[in-house]
Order: C-alpha cells, then sequence, then structure tokens
C-alpha cells in the first residue's frame, strides 16, 4: 500500500479555498429531456456492475463503512450540542444525519462504531434533549475539530473556540447551540434503536429526535419564514474518507402533474390509456 504524505503537505499543493464562489443556478443536465428518454448518458451501459455481499465471511464491517459513506453522498451534518446529567457539556459532528418527516420535524442521527457509547450518544439517552447545528462554511474547521478523540470530561466547546448561546425555548436543560450556525434546531429524542451485528454485538445505536423550535439568522431566511437561502447559509456536506463538500451550484426540477402531461405527451396519455383498459377489463 503507498504511503500517503501528510496531510498538510498535500493541501499546499492545492489552490486556495475560492471565497469569491457564490451560490447560483444552471440549468437541468438535459433541459430538451422528454418523457421516456431516460438516462441523458449511455456510458452506464458499457461498464460492468459489481456484486458486494455485506454479510459475506471475508468482508469487514470497515469496508462496508467506507463504501458506504463515500456512495452515499453528500450527507448533511448534524453539530450535536449535548448536556450529560453531570454537567458535561459535548460537542459533535455527526454525518449519519437526516429529516424524515416535517409535520412534526423528524430528525434522524446514528452514532456508530465501537463498544461503549460515545459521549452525545450518553448524554442525549440520559437527557433525552440537544440541539442540531447545521454546519457552514466559516466554522467547517472547528466543527471538524469536533470529531476529535477527547477522553471524556474534555469538552469540544474548549478546544475548538465556537460560541455557546444559552436560548433555548423549548428545551428544559440548559444545552447551547452554536451561535456562530445560520440554522439551529431545538430538539428532544423520541425513541431509539440500538443495532447489532450478525456475531450479536452492538454496532450502533440510532436517535430519533422531533425538532421543537428553530433558529434561522434573520438575513438567511425569507419574508414568509418559510425558506433558508443557500447562498447565506453555505452548507457544508459529507463525502468519503476526510472529505468535505460545498454547495454553491444547483438547477431546478419541478415535480410533473400527471393531468398536465396527459395533455403534453403522447407517451403519457398512451400510457393512461393503457392502464384505464386493464383496470376495465379486471374489473
Amino acid at each position: 500500500m503507498a504511503t500517503r504524505a501528510p496531510f498538510k503537505e498535500v493541501e499546499a499543493s492545492r489552490p486556495s479555498f475560492d471565497t469569491a464562489a457564490s451560490f447560483h443556478y444552471t440549468k437541468t443536465p438535459s433541459p430538451s429531456w422528454t418523457p421516456g428518454s431516460g438516462a441523458t448518458s449511455s456510458d452506464w451501459s458499457r461498464i460492468p456492475v459489481v456484486g458486494i455481499d455485506p454479510s459475506a465471511p471475508t468482508r469487514k464491517s470497515v469496508d462496508n463503512y467506507k463504501l458506504l459513506i463515500s456512495g452515499v453522498i453528500p450527507r448533511p451534518i448534524g453539530f450535536l450540542s449535548t448536556l450529560g446529567v453531570n454537567g458535561e457539556e459535548n460537542l459533535a459532528p455527526m454525518s449519519y444525519t437526516q429529516i424524515v418527516n416535517h409535520d412534526p420535524p423528524i430528525i434522524t442521527v446514528g452514532f456508530s462504531g465501537g463498544t461503549g457509547l460515545k459521549d452525545t450518544t450518553r448524554h442525549l439517552l440520559a437527557t433525552k434533549e440537544c440541539t442540531v447545528n447545521i454546519v457552514s462554511e466559516w466554522f467547517v474547521e472547528a466543527a471538524n475539530y469536533c470529531a476529535v478523540d477527547a477522553p471524556t470530561g474534555v469538552s469540544e466547546w474548549d478546544l475548538c473556540g465556537l460560541t455557546k448561546k444559552y436560548d433555548a425555548k423549548k428545551l428544559e436543560h440548559k444545552i447551547a447551540r452554536v451561535a456562530e450556525s445560520a440554522f439551529v434546531i431545538e430538539a428532544k429524542l423520541l425513541h431509539t434503536h440500538e443495532w447489532k451485528n450478525e456475531q450479536g454485538q452492538h454496532t450502533g445505536t440510532m436517535c430519533i429526535l422531533q425538532g421543537v423550535y428553530f433558529h434561522v439568522r434573520e438575513d438567511a431566511l425569507n419574508e414568509e419564514r418559510n425558506m433558508v437561502d443557500p447562498d447565506v447559509l453555505k452548507p457544508v456536506s459529507r463525502l468519503g474518507g476526510i472529505t468535505y463538500g460545498r454547495t454553491t451550484q444547483a438547477y431546478e426540477l419541478p415535480r410533473p402533474s400527471f393531468k398536465e402531461e396527459v395533455e403534453k405527451w403522447d407517451l403519457v396519455r398512451e400510457k393512461k390509456e393503457e392502464a384505464e383498459k386493464r383496470e376495465k377489463k379486471n374489473a
């Protein structure tokens, strides 16, 4: 295996971070796409697919970890602030984070690896509360530093230099939010699920949280208070390995209305008529 040069040496050879880059829209990859056209490139048809059994006897769990975090990308980062029953404050970035419902607001967070519970997990299970802080470009280094394997008793807050803000509206405990974050969710723990591998070993914990209050930076919020401006938020995502991603370019794709599409496209109309004939025949 080739030895990789120290990270700072590798980074020094790369271009500087483009601070002038701003969020903007482009056309879609294929604006002339029509129903039934399928993919816009045929490259996929010339390259073989490799099948992988995640439970194969010779496969290591770390191989599944590396495959998943490099294949399921980009992933949002849940920067969790928690409080232990002994008053210890913890701050940690979690890339196994996702919203799964909006009424009520529901967020899932996965804690994986090792045999013991991480401080964030212990705190969350004990107090059943946290703040979920969205990571932006202007404090990504500080957020990443909170992933350090500090021993219990050492608070990441003291190491990263971020600002604690104690203004929770719906939490019972004095849990800080990250003042630098442009979008923060106060959350309460609803349910947990313990994961075990085929050998019966505990490998992770999934926590289901309910968002009970939002903190949004004023210049990032629209007048209706229902949209966050990505050009202000400048969100950071996780890719594979130690790689992070930024969002500076996007395109829009309206969700099609079947009623309207039937009027526009012969293919859609034909498929609708075929379905109606089958339904009538089977009635």
